[in-house]
């Protein structure tokens, strides 16, 4: 494989099949009824060009119900270099798929918060339902040799259903958040069937290796398969299987082009005059219980306690933008958030300065741009995170190399992140102290770190994550055409187990 920095390499000859939940285009409620948008978001930048590039085809639902029928507003465009197609879901498979398994199920359970964790078998029979219709829509677009790309928790048995309807195909899945160890999945009282689900892929990606190790063990535990840790590879259905970690990354050019417009800087100024303050510390997040928001404005309480001098020296910028409104937990934590933001300002605030502005929107990337070059500090302490790319985009943003980034040692990104000041987000009194080292961190040791930080999101961006990923696909797997001719060739047997349970 090779793999030059900003250049998309890829040898496949076929075209290359997105499937996820969400996708470039999402429908939003405006005054004039439902608008298609453009949706931004880290996943979209780094995936659509590639699309383009090789003509490609996503296939995603768009956030909005559809009718009872389950055929309902499906979208179908034909874009500049690649197709869209919109998987339509119903007000019931929302609420079973994702607001009820994939949000209260799988995304709790691989956080480790097992107590929000809500094993409904309903959840899990809209899960399969949903699951089957996406690959369904898909199915019907793809021949060989196209390449199938499924990505996230939501999708997880989607690689076993396409392998049901089309035996031949070429599957890849990429898990993006944390898989948990085999004593925490095997809570789960459909495990066996969710890593049937995945084991319909030819090359399964996670972004840690300590992700790869997990899922592998469960493999081994719970479904009793012979895995080669070493190598990260196992047999079944007469395939080979590669497991893999690439952590994904941000495309530095963007943020750096970004940071140095005229009216990003100008804005920069503005946001700091506006907030009355000295320094500035940021957190960019969705309003989600694994982000450590409390324990975060917890830490900071205690900093203005025991830091007096920094009244009025100190402003904290927290967007925290809403997600999973229909989840009673997501609901709860806002109200929770609210309250402490509200006990922080009355017990510090002064006149004309409030110590803490939290924003519940979302910004264009403009004005993050502009937050992320005003920012003295970022403060990324999640609870447990997958990878975390405010992390990354913070430091491919600090062009002057001015800043410090204070990072959760359980985000996915410390592991390659380890010249940031790291930090225990569950030990309050280690947050306050790191907070304060970073505030007085001189300014050649702010460069020191930023410069061997940005030579890692340099080497790691975007490009390499999905030409890394798309090149490992297990070369012995690519004549499944002929093999799936042999009337003994199993490479159904999953999708038809799962398709059973429907």
């Amino acid at each position: 494989m090779f793999v030059e920095k900003h250049k998309f390499v890829w040898s496949n000859t076929g075209k290359l099949v997105l499937i996820s939940n969400r996708g470039p285009f999402q429908y939003k409620q405006s005054a004039g009824g439902l608008k298609k948008v453009h949706v931004v978001s880290g996943l979209v930048s780094a995936l659509e060009p590639v699309l383009k590039m090789r003509k490609g085809l996503w296939v995603a639902w768009s956030g909005r119900e559809s009718l009872v029928d389950g055929l309902g507003h499906a979208d179908s465009q034909d874009l500049k270099g690649f197709l869209w197609r919109e998987v339509p879901l119903t007000a019931a498979d929302i609420d079973g798929y994702y607001d009820g398994f994939a949000n209260q199920v799988l995304w709790p359970l691989s956080h480790y918060f097992i107590e929000k964790c809500h094993l409904r078998n309903e959840y899990w029979r809209t899960y399969m339902a949903v699951n089957r219709k996406f690959a369904r829509v898909a199915q019907a677009e793809i021949e060989w040799p196209d390449m199938v790309w499924v990505h996230d928790y939501h999708l997880a048995l989607a690689p076993a259903f396409l392998r049901y309807y089309k035996s031949n195909l070429k599957v890849s899945f990429f898990w993006h958040i944390p898989f948990p160890q085999r004593d925490v999945f095997k809570i789960l009282p459909w495990a066996k069937e969710l890593l049937r689900g995945i084991l319909g892929s030819d090359l399964i990606g996670f972004h840690l290796p300590v992700y790869v190790e997990n899922f592998l063990g469960c493999v081994s535990d719970v479904l009793g398969i012979e895995v080669d840790f070493k190598h990260g590879e196992l047999e079944y259905e007469g395939r080979r299987i590669a497991v893999r970690a690439f952590p994904v990354g941000v495309d530095p050019a963007v943020c750096q082009e970004l940071a140095r417009k005229e009216a990003v800087t100008r804005e920069a100024d503005r946001l700091k005059q506006e907030l009355g303050s000295e320094l500035l510390a940021l957190s960019i997040d969705r309003l989600d219980y694994s982000k450590g928001i409390l324990e975060r404005l917890r830490a900071l309480e205690l900093f203005w306690e025991r830091n007096p001098e920094y009244l009025n020296r100190l402003t904290f910028v927290q967007i925290a933008v809403p997600t999973r409104s229909g989840v009673p937990a997501y609901r709860r934590l806002r109200k929770e958030v609210e309250d402490l933001v509200n006990q922080v300002n009355r017990r510090f605030g002064r006149q004309g300065w409030l110590p803490v502005h939290c924003h519940y929107r979302s910004f264009a990337k403009e004005k993050l741009a502009a937050f992320y070059a005003a920012a003295d500090v970022a403060l990324v302490t999640p609870l447990r995170d997958g990878l975390n790319l405010v992390a990354k985009e913070y430091v491919a943003s600090k062009t002057d190399f001015k800043g410090a980034l204070v990072l959760s040692r359980f985000a996915g990104a410390a592991e390659e992140m380890k010249e940031a000041v790291l930090v225990n987000p569950y030990n309050i009194d280690d947050m306050e102290e790191k907070i304060k080292f970073a505030l007085t961190m001189n300014p050649a040791e702010q460069r020191r770190r930023l410069l061997l930080l940005r030579e890692k999101v340099l080497q790691h961006d975007s490009l390499w994550w999905v030409s890394s990923f798309l090149n490992s696909f297990p070369r012995g797997n690519l004549h499944q055409k002929a093999n799936a001719l042999n009337p003994g060739y199993t490479g159904r047997y999953a999708g038809e187990h799962l398709a059973k349970g429907l």
